[in-house]
Formats: structure tokens, sequence, C-alpha cells
């Protein structure tokens, strides 16, 4: 049965920044056509089988247009739903009260004052995607003025202890493909790191991983509790990418949970994770 596959992006990035490109032979070989297009294209999404989010990472500045538009999609990769939630980090504190382990993460909203840590911190916008607007400031700064103009959005900002471990080792991002582990990946510390060319993301510098015991454990639970919060079984979700770093412990903490546009690592795993992604897009339509 021929089926059709739209992979979305941004118009900066019209097919992706390289990271699909072993996923459009993948779903191809199990009967996809396959195409890309920028979310705000004007293209007819409501007719493909399948339309998944890839590369989206102009949304931060146009949200509300943006989830205008995932709710006008019959058949989107993750849901509109989870888009929703997703793409405002306040739900690292649902996952705070829900018991998890996380980067302990203070919200200021618009029109608070923002109280700075003690120790070493970063700031970041509740709305934002590849880093952009996150920065990290010495302990006892004053970090008011960047809070403010994060503010300027009408969103919240995140307040967050730095955790130190992220210089040595950076931080270790899990991925799931309907629900299932599939591969890991390490990332080194973006900030302070430069903007790429498209001006959408920091450039990253990735490395196949092989996680310990207690970093699955951790994303595992993580899954099932963003799963609770959402009233969605694991299976429902296309793709989850559980990004980690070391407190000063040494457990492991939950930085991000990115469930709507993330670069899954497929060049820093074996060739057959393309594969269990069209699979999981098979899975996600039967």
């Amino acid at each position: 049965m021929n089926r059709t596959a739209i992979l979305v992006s941004c118009a900066e990035l019209p097919e992706g920044d390289g990271d699909d490109d072993a996923v459009v032979p993948a779903l191809a070989e199990l009967g996809f056509s396959v195409s890309w297009a920028a979310w705000d294209s004007g293209a007819d999404f409501t007719a493909a089988d399948a339309v998944i989010l890839r590369a989206t990472w102009d949304y931060a500045e146009r949200r509300a247009e943006f989830l205008d538009w995932c709710e006008s999609v019959p058949a989107l990769y993750n849901p509109a739903a989870v888009v929703r939630w997703n793409t405002d980090k306040s739900y690292l504190a649902e996952l705070l009260d829900a018991g998890l382990a996380v980067v302990p993460t203070t919200l200021v909203s618009p029109g608070d004052a923002a109280r700075c840590p003690s120790a070493e911190f970063v700031v970041k916008p509740a709305v934002g995607a590849g880093s952009r607007g996150a920065a990290r400031f010495a302990a006892g700064a004053d970090a008011s003025a960047h809070v403010a103009a994060l503010h300027a959005d009408g969103h919240p900002a995140l307040i967050q202890p730095y955790q130190s471990s992220v210089d040595s080792e950076g931080e270790l991002a899990l991925v799931y493909l309907g629900g299932i582990y599939s591969h890991a990946f390490a990332k080194g510390a973006m900030l302070g790191s430069t903007m790429d060319a498209s001006g959408l993301y920091l450039s990253e510098t990735l490395a196949k991983a092989e996680p310990p015991a207690d970093a699955v454990a951790l994303a595992e639970d993580v899954l099932d509790a963003a799963s609770a919060l959402l009233g969605v079984l694991r299976a429902e979700l296309l793709y989850a990418r559980v990004d980690l770093v070391r407190g000063a412990d040494g457990k492991p903490l939950l930085l991000e949970l990115e469930l709507t546009e993330p670069s899954l690592g497929f060049g820093q795993t074996d060739p057959a994770a393309a594969m269990r992604f069209a699979s999981a897009v098979r899975q996600q339509l039967a």
C-alpha cells in the first residue's frame, strides 16, 4: 500500500539540517512517498497519511500561529495536544511535581521579579528552540534585565542552577521511537556555542553514546510520567528525546523532554535506527 508522508520543516531549513537524511529512504522502503514542506508553506497537509514534525525551529516567535496550524493537521506526529504541552518548558514544573528527578526549575512569570540563586545559574525562555535565549550567569549576578527581555514575548522565564557536569560530560540524549528505546547520543556543552548559519539553533558537538542503567531508568520514568500527564500511551508518541545531565551528587537529572521537533541523532547511531523510525511511523498508522 502506497502512503504519503510529509516531513515538516521551516523556510530557513526546507529539508532539515541533515539529521533526517537516512529517514527518507527508510520510509520509502516501507511504502511511503516522502516529501518535505515548511509548516507555513501553504502545502496541503490534510491529505497526507503522516505529517511528521522534524525541523520547525522557527515556531518560538510564532507559537500561537504554529499551534493553530498544528490543530489543523489531522495526521500530525506528535499530535497537536502534545506539541502544545511540550513547547512551553513550564512542563518541567509539572514533572517536578510528579516526583521526577528534574534539574531544579523556578518559573518567573511576566511581571514577577527574578530571585537569582547564590550559585552559578542559567536563565532560559519557557518558549524557545535551539537554546536561543538561554544565558549562563555567575553566582550572585543580577539577571533581571535578561529575564525582563524574555518576558517581552508574554511567556515565563526559567531559572535553573547550572549543572557543572555539562562542562566535562555534556548532555546525554536518549531517543525513544513509538515508546521504545532506540539509541542515545552525547551532546557537548551548548552555552557559548556559535549560532548555526540558519540562525535557528546553536551548533552542537554530537557523539554516539551508550547510556548507563541509571540514565535509562530515569528516562523510562520520565516517559511514563509525561504520558500520564498527557493522557496518552507511550506507544502513541512517535518520537521522544530525553535529555539528561549529572547533578552535583552524580545522579542523572532531566534537563528537557523533547516531544515536538528534536534532532534524533541518526548520524550518531547505527544505520538501522532510521528503519526503526520508519517502522514506528507505520505503527502509528496501524
